[in-house]
């Protein structure tokens, strides 16, 4: 299939409330004639297809039900007993706005669940379940199924705890909302209330090998500091970047969420917006297959930008007197932003002309404005006789060219996001991202220099005969992988 027809489908689905996460899509063409059979993942299933047609084309569009009705009844069963033990109402109606979900192949009661979710707060045992990651999928909208559970930090939660009561100072410093006075300060392109993802889902994975793209001189001190700025990195990114930004929307006739009669002011054209979401219209729904680089890219440069903040990194315990200072931080992390980005370079697909992960996309942005911040901030020094690339970044310019950068990219991002200014938002991330001339070479080192994948294998809990619970870990490799997925019983 096209991205046209992808692009048609989808418009079909969203005209009958009907949304993609959850589904598959299949094209045939029998006798001429072309139908497009829309998989959703569902208990139930249907006797007859429900059917549309696509406008201006004649193709129909049939929506089947019943894709992964084994293991979604399988799922619905692991449901039931964990209502058993959950801790209070509002757990036993998340479970069963989910198990209502995955039975009839609605996404509506999964996003009741959600709501449902983010008001039980500090919960001991937190979870993830559902379609929720779009990453692989070329439209940027169907997802695939995820579920993770975690066990809290008491200690560190408390932390973070600090940090989400003191969430409107650190909003009123972003961006979109310098020198507000309305929105408490927070500007007319941010949520009354502020609402925090859970503490929980923000643990990320950091290298400990030899970073590669830096002077060896470089390495010892990088490798000391890597993982504690790259925490805090990820803490801002999920709490503060993925938890900020209103979305101006339409919610009925004559009904938005914003004054239409004195709209806002569109920082990046200084007139008044002309474009917001409309009766039916998602944010991943509009923004196709850039919504999940450019919702990941918003977040990270939400992270980098206040990674030189002195009063955010004080509370996590650096300052200028620590042995790991905030200064030495933050320029860690701006060395992170240019070895990432290009190691971003990997997952470029020559061939296609496109990338095939939204977060390299997104790192790959981040260093383009990086290098374009001028007075050699972050330079990459590229020798083509000896295939060598390393990153060199200005100490002393972080706050006069490389925190400015991503702050002009941050509020771009942010406000095509929030008014739906896809085609804007279109032109210019497109622009950005484009790889040709000398990052085509650059990428040729990246790839020669490339490590070994990770291999991350899950463990399973058994449940023994006399009623304990042992944990079963596996091999880091295929055959390990294999043996876990089998033993899951899925």
């Amino acid at each position: 299939m096209s991205r046209q027809e992808i692009a048609l489908v989808s418009a079909t689905l969203e005209r009958n409330s009907i949304y993609p996460e959850n589904s598959r899509v299949s094209k045939s063409v029998e006798l001429g004639k072309t139908t497009y059979e829309v998989l959703q993942a569902s208990i139930e299933k249907d006797g007859t297809p429900a059917e549309f047609n696509i406008p201006d084309v004649g193709a129909p569009v049939r929506l089947i039900r019943g894709d992964h009705s084994e293991e979604l009844e399988h799922i619905y069963d692991c449901l039931a007993n964990a209502k058993l033990y959950a801790a209070n109402d509002l757990q036993k109606r998340y479970i069963e706005q989910l198990q209502q979900s995955f039975t009839v192949g609605d996404i509506e009661p999964y996003k009741e669940s959600q709501r449902i979710w983010v008001k039980d707060l500090a919960p001991s045992v937190e979870t993830i379940l559902g379609f929720v990651e779009p990453y692989r999928d070329p439209h940027g909208t169907r997802a695939e199924f995820e579920g993770i559970v975690a066990f809290v930090d008491t200690e560190e939660s408390k932390t973070l705890k600090t940090l989400v009561d003191r969430s409107t100072k650190f909003i009123r410093r972003l961006p979109w909302a310098t020198n507000s006075k309305e929105n408490d300060g927070k500007g007319p392109f941010e949520k009354g209330t502020f609402e925090p993802p859970d503490f929980t889902s923000i643990h990320e994975y950091s290298e400990e090998m030899a970073p590669a793209f830096l002077c060896p001189t470089e390495a010892p001190t990088f490798l000391k500091h890597k993982y504690h700025a790259f925490y805090l990195w990820v803490v801002i990114h999920e709490l503060l970047g993925h938890g900020t930004g209103k979305l101006l929307t339409q919610v009925g006739p004559n009904e938005y969420n914003f004054d239409i009669e004195n709209p806002p002011i569109d920082p990046l054209t200084g007139r008044p917006v002309e474009c917001w979401y409309r009766p039916g219209q998602t944010w991943t729904g509009v923004f196709g297959d850039l919504a999940t680089t450019i919702d990941e890219c918003r977040a990270e440069c939400v992270g980098a930008y206040l990674m030189s903040d002195e009063e955010l990194l004080a509370m996590f315990g650096f300052d200028d007197h620590t042995e790991i200072t905030a200064d030495d931080l933050t320029y860690n992390l701006y060395l992170q932003l240019g070895v990432g980005g290009l190691r971003a370079l990997e997952n470029y697909i020559v061939d296609d002309r496109k990338w095939g992960q939204a977060h390299s996309r997104a790192h790959f942005a981040m260093l383009r404005v990086l290098l374009d911040a001028g007075n050699e901030f972050l330079r990459v020094e590229y020798t083509k006789s000896t295939n060598s690339i390393i990153v060199h970044v200005n100490r002393t310019k972080i706050l006069s060219h490389g925190r400015p950068a991503i702050a002009s990219l941050l509020l771009r991002l942010h406000i095509y996001r929030c008014t739906a200014d896809v085609e804007a938002c279109r032109s210019f991330y497109e622009g950005l991202t484009a790889v040709e001339g000398v990052f085509l070479e650059w990428r040729e080192v990246v790839l020669a220099k490339k490590k070994p994948r990770h291999v991350f294998v899950q463990a399973n809990t058994v449940l023994e005969e006399d009623g304990t619970v042992i944990l079963r870990e596996y091999s880091a490799s295929a055959e390990g992988m294999i043996q876990s997925w089998a033993e899951r019983g899925l």
